[in-house]
């Protein structure tokens, strides 16, 4: 519960304590604390057990630390079932795909570039290629009526 706090913060806390409440009224605050406590976890532990009765047996192995975002994707993604993060991230990567239309767009350019150009597929007026192309391709048109 309180696995960051330090020898010297408890220390502050219990000079604090001593100054608040005194030596004589302090093993009565602390009481009084723990007992609040102690009732905040029945009441707790009692109304998980009321959700899980009213969930169903299907929902018995249910842990309310499974809500928590990190803790689920710990649990449910990240246990070793042979996608990991990485496999995910792979999974997700649209780089392949963009480069497969890519390619396969450069190649129908030049495909189309040779048939109309008798000197090979660099040559036309139109080339995909980075670093290559002819001479600048004249505009159709414009019609304003569409656009």
């Amino acid at each position: 519960m309180f696995s960051d706090v330090g020898v010297l913060e408890l220390a502050t806390l219990v000079v604090l304590a001593l100054v608040l409440y005194g030596p004589d009224k302090l093993p009565e605050a602390i009481r009084t604390v723990s007992a609040v406590i102690r009732k905040f976890r029945e009441f707790s532990e009692s109304a998980k057990r009321d959700v899980r009765d009213g969930l169903g047996p299907e929902f018995e192995d249910f842990e309310f630390e499974d809500l928590n975002p990190r803790t689920f994707v710990r649990k449910h993604v990240l246990d070793g079932d042979g996608m990991g993060l990485e496999g995910i991230r792979n999974a997700l990567d649209p780089r392949p795909e963009l480069k497969e239309a890519l390619d396969s767009v450069r190649d129908m350019a030049d495909a189309g570039a040779a048939r109309e150009s008798p000197a090979g597929p660099h040559e036309g007026p139109v080339s995909l290629r980075k670093g290559v192309g002819g001479p600048a391709a004249e505009r159709p048109p414009v019609d304003p009526d569409a656009t």
